[in-house]
């Protein structure tokens, strides 16, 4: 993990938040390779979802009426234990003690049970995780608002807008892409457990008693995309929800599960949330959230599926799973090791590089000329600077997946070498074919 976020922010993917205030915990800025390949990601995640005849998209506000979050539990349940270390005043969840590390600088390295067994613990108490703001001048009670701590309640109080407007008749779905905020007591492992992330959410009605039969087929869906984008399937498991662990919503719940360097962790939840979700908003809004069947002229509440992913958490599974350190040959015929980010091209930030072999002849001339065609189709990068082997290596690093070489047969035959990023095979590409070359070769 030390080797993949020092990667991240030497080549602008990912940065602390305020790094020159000394940084936010749990917070992180996405640099100009990072902004690129998460908006990569969730275009791969909204071509999959909604363009298809039975999802539709909605974008819902952060900001939602208080009562929401009372009707669907969070207010209530939505907490963690915690407790306080009474010699270093660290903070901590109670129910992973076993995995904290000891907040006092004098035990650096050092795991927080100790303490916990030495009994210099507070008695653990409920800490509600939603961000609580203000609406309007007044800062009282009556203007309480939170910052959503999850995309789907967006989703639901707008089941019968989206229907109506849409005409779609069940089964069907709405996704949505946005930002949502939890209150963590610790953040921990980089992107994987922040205070401030990304959802890619997508919720499907169906008839009650068919909704078994939905939840496998998406769970083969969700599954099967992140392997047609690339990640190796051992390093993906499904984690299934025993009864106890079951949340009060469930019915029955996986998790896609990602072998991080420190351990399993869930990338994406499928869920049989049944009916709860519209009873609950039914009930506390005094609204009929009830879909008409035309063909049976019943009135009945939906159960929904749900499937949930972390953006920040899936950019960076894809980000480890890519990363390789591997031997490779130099110009001079010595082996060398490279640091390669083989990210699937339709993911990576920037598609394909340009070189002029050398700064003379005409060349810097050619590879600017191509570089100009190219940029309004594709995301590329021109670069003139050092030997073109030490360039090679740059762009291995930051996951291009092609690099194109202006060289003295350019000067010739008007073709150019195009390298591959895995296998670093070259091949002499017509000029004025590279577009067609490049677009066959993304969409793999």
């Amino acid at each position: 993990m030390e080797k993949i976020v020092s990667l991240t922010k030497r080549r602008g993917y990912v940065f602390q938040s305020s790094e020159i205030y000394g940084g936010l915990n749990g917070c992180w800025d996405y640099g100009p390779l990072g902004v690129e390949l998460l908006r990569n990601l969730k275009e791969e995640w909204w071509r999959a979802m909604t363009y298809r005849n039975d999802i539709e998209g909605i974008d819902a506000a952060i900001l939602m009426h208080p009562r929401v979050w009372e009707a669907s539990g969070h207010v209530e349940n939505f907490t963690d234990p915690m407790v306080d270390c009474k010699e270093c005043k660290a903070r901590f969840r109670a129910d992973q003690i076993e995995d904290a590390m000891c907040g006092n600088p004098a035990y650096k390295g050092k795991k927080a049970h100790k303490c916990a067994s030495e009994g210099k613990f507070t008695e653990a108490r409920k800490f509600n995780l939603m961000f609580k703001t203000f609406v309007g001048p007044m800062e009282d009670s009556t203007a309480v608002v939170y910052l959503r701590p999850e995309t789907a309640q967006g989703i639901f109080v707008n089941f019968l807008n989206v229907q109506a407007a849409s005409r779609q008749k069940l089964p069907f779905g709405i996704a949505q892409i946005g930002k949502a905020f939890r209150n963590e007591i610790n953040t921990k492992n980089f992107l994987f457990r922040t205070r401030e992330f990304e959802q890619m959410e997508m919720q499907y009605f169906v008839r009650p008693g068919t909704d078994m039969q939905w939840f496998e087929y998406w769970r083969e869906q969700r599954m099967q995309w992140f392997v047609e984008l690339g990640m190796r399937k051992e390093k993906l498991r499904w984690h299934k929800h025993e009864a106890h662990a079951l949340a009060h919503y469930a019915k029955d719940a996986y998790d896609i599960e990602y072998e991080f360097p420190f351990d399993w962790g869930e990338i994406e939840g499928v869920h049989n949330r049944t009916d709860f979700d519209l009873s609950r908003h039914e009930e506390f809004s005094g609204k009929s959230l009830k879909y008409f069947d035309d063909e049976t002229k019943e009135k009945y509440t939906p159960f929904i599926i749900e499937t949930s992913a972390g953006t920040s958490r899936s950019f960076m599974a894809f980000l480890v799973d890519a990363y390789a350190e591997e031997e490779a040959p130099t110009a001079d015929g010595k082996m060398e090791t490279r640091v390669v980010l083989k990210l699937h091209p339709r993911l990576a930030p920037t598609k394909a590089s340009i070189f002029p072999l050398v700064n003379r002849d005409g060349m810097p001339e050619i590879a600017k000329n191509i570089e100009k065609e190219l940029r309004p189709h594709l995301r590329v990068f021109y670069d003139d600077s050092g030997a073109v082997g030490r360039r090679y290596r740059r762009q291995d690093e930051a996951g291009t997946p092609y690099c194109i070489t202006v060289d003295s047969q350019t000067l010739q035959d008007q073709t150019v070498t195009v390298r591959d990023r895995d296998t670093m095979v070259q091949e002499r590409v017509a000029m004025d074919k590279l577009l067609e070359y490049l677009r066959t070769k993304l969409i793999m």
